[in-house]
């Protein structure tokens, strides 16, 4: 019993590596072929049943099509026509694994090994991972038809499948929740169908079986999905009442005519497992393929859109199914960053506006956005969390790390607008105060570069480009240089005894501060380019190995007296 369960989940193991290894490989070619081919029905259908048969994941394509629903990349129609060849495709992928190819797995397993081995980088090391994983399976197969058949004797089978079969809606249920639960509809029929090769488990439970395992893989995407926008729910949720549908109608006929039809084309009990699987699948392609229109309205009526508003929160580019493949993971939740960017660009020049007109309902916008930011950034930080437990080379490692952390410093940076420069702007309201018209200038020019710096930054994540993050690298110290002499100008007036300027000195000053500390976190995304390039001295490093740049001495030139102007 051990042993048998071992290799089930050897099983299992094997036929994800194929799904990963291909998806790494060759995933940003799936994608293009099914962002494209989806111009009419039969086409994507199409298209649906190769990518299904390589991925051997029907799972993993309808994650695929309705990321790029949600996206509005392809049409829900279209979608559903590339689910129905999916389904249809990992029938494929299980009629090949079924089969007698024992002399097969060890030219697979040394063959995957050595790609795997010998290719360090590029897609033919996932290629040697994914042909490593199809003889891992068929070892597994085969270790499971050898270890099942002795126990057809066993009490524990028997207490386990005698109730199963003679209830078969109780039997097409629990096949339902262990497919959901191992994410694989095609590991669980080779299984059955290894029970049925072994002598261990009846024909008729095996169908019955099948018919639960077509269910239960239909539920794992509603369920991945369930965070999604309507738009990108309704793809799984379409493929789900599919399949439940095709189940609620073969369900009463199983017996009667189902079972006779596929034991006429084949009487291996083996193959009639199979066979009925890829009967099934091709039956709902062709029976649903033409009522696609009617699906999605009905869709879109379950899940109707909802104001745009409320999506603003929800990441738009973390396709899960690219997890896979790090190079596309990487620059999906990299423009999912740039998003945060943008929300803290309108936050940051709303502010100098909030300080402008004293505009109690702009300052509370700008905090509604930094919540924004929270959850954006909070979805980033998951994202890459799952993205870590796949292996990365070198460059996928240092850029994970430069996502990360421009990230962080985005939602640091929002947490300073929020908390310091918005309590700044609400105490100015409530005592009414207004500052000198050279004060807000000097606050003005300094916020402008501050926003100039921010778009550098934006062009340096993106690009990594070491000119312009050297540029970036200059301006914090210009940037400095422009508060001292800002601060400077501040303490002459207040030596001249300037009214706006005593009233609104504190508040000037503190400003002053967060906006070089926004600017010190903006241009950290310069610093591992430039130590890259080997452009940092162990001493210029130094100061920031250790401590916060935000933290850095506050000192500055002694006061001077000045003239002041008038209030602003």
């Amino acid at each position: 019993m051990i042993t048998l369960a071992g290799s089930v989940c050897l099983l299992l193991w094997g036929v994800g590596m194929v799904s990963n290894g291909l998806n790494r490989a060759f995933g940003a070619s799936f994608r293009r072929a099914i962002s494209s081919a989806t111009t009419n029905r039969v086409k994507a259908a199409g298209v649906g049943i190769g990518v299904a048969a390589l991925l051997q994941s029907s799972t993993a394509t309808t994650l695929i099509v309705s990321s790029f629903a949600a996206r509005n990349v392809i049409t829900i129609t279209g979608a559903l026509a590339v689910i129905l060849g999916a389904d249809v495709g990992t029938t494929l992928a299980a009629q090949v694994m079924s089969l007698d190819m024992r002399w097969l797995m060890p030219v697979m397993l040394a063959t995957g090994y050595l790609v795997n081995k010998v290719m360090e980088a590029g897609q033919y090391k996932h290629v040697g991972r994914a042909v490593f994983g199809v003889g891992l399976a068929l070892l597994a197969l085969q270790t499971i038809t050898a270890t099942a058949g002795p126990l057809k004797e066993s009490e524990a089978l028997h207490v386990l499948f005698v109730p199963l079969a003679s209830e078969p809606i109780l039997a097409v249920l629990v096949s339902a929740l262990i497919t959901w639960l191992v994410h694989s509809g095609l590991g669980m029929v080779l299984l059955f169908t290894s029970f049925v090769a072994a002598g261990t488990m009846p024909v008729e439970l095996a169908l019955y079986m099948v018919l639960g395992a077509n269910l239960g893989s239909a539920i794992a995407p509603v369920v991945m999905t369930i965070r999604d926008i309507p738009a990108g729910r309704r793809v799984p949720l379409g493929n789900l009442l599919i399949r439940g549908i095709g189940v609620i109608v073969a369900f009463p006929f199983m017996m009667t005519y189902i079972l006779p039809y596929v034991e006429a084309v084949h009487a291996d009990p083996a193959r009639m497992v199979v066979n009925f699987h890829t009967a099934f699948n091709v039956a709902l392609l062709f029976v649903f393929l033409p009522f696609i229109g009617p699906l999605t309205k009905l869709s879109e009526k379950i899940l109707p859109d909802r104001p745009r508003e409320e999506h603003e929160s929800m990441p738009r580019y973390l396709d899960p199914t690219a997890i896979a493949s790090p190079p596309a993971a990487l620059a999906l939740v990299a423009r999912e960053t740039l998003r945060i960017s943008d929300v803290i660009q309108r936050m940051l020049a709303d502010t100098l506006e909030a300080f402008r007109s004293s505009n109690p309902r702009l300052l509370q916008e700008i905090r509604d956005r930094e919540m924004i930011v929270d959850e954006l950034y909070q979805a980033v930080k998951n994202y890459l969390a799952r993205l870590s437990v796949n292996s990365l080379d070198k460059a996928e490692s240092k850029r994970y790390m430069q996502i990360l952390t421009f990230s962080t410093n985005l939602e640091h940076i929002g947490d300073i607008i929020d908390r310091n420069l918005m309590e700044l702007a609400a105490k100015k309201i409530r005592n009414q105060d207004n500052f000198s018209r050279q004060g807000f200038a000097e606050i003005a020019d300094l916020h402008h570069r501050v926003m100039e710096n921010l778009r550098l930054a934006q062009n340096v994540f993106m690009s990594g480009d070491v000119k312009m993050a050297r540029d970036l690298f200059a301006q914090k110290a210009a940037l400095r240089e422009q508060e001292n002499i800002a601060t400077e100008s501040h303490f002459r007036r207040l030596s001249a005894g300037v009214a706006e300027t005593v009233a609104t000195s504190s508040l000037h000053l503190d400003i002053l501060r967060d906006l070089r500390r926004v600017n010190s976190y903006i241009a950290l995304i310069a610093y591992p380019i430039l130590e890259d390039a080997n452009e940092l001295t162990a001493s210029r490093l130094k100061p920031l190995k250790w401590r916060d740049p935000v933290a850095l001495s506050e000192s500055g030139p002694a006061p001077a007296p000045a003239v002041g102007e008038e209030a602003v």
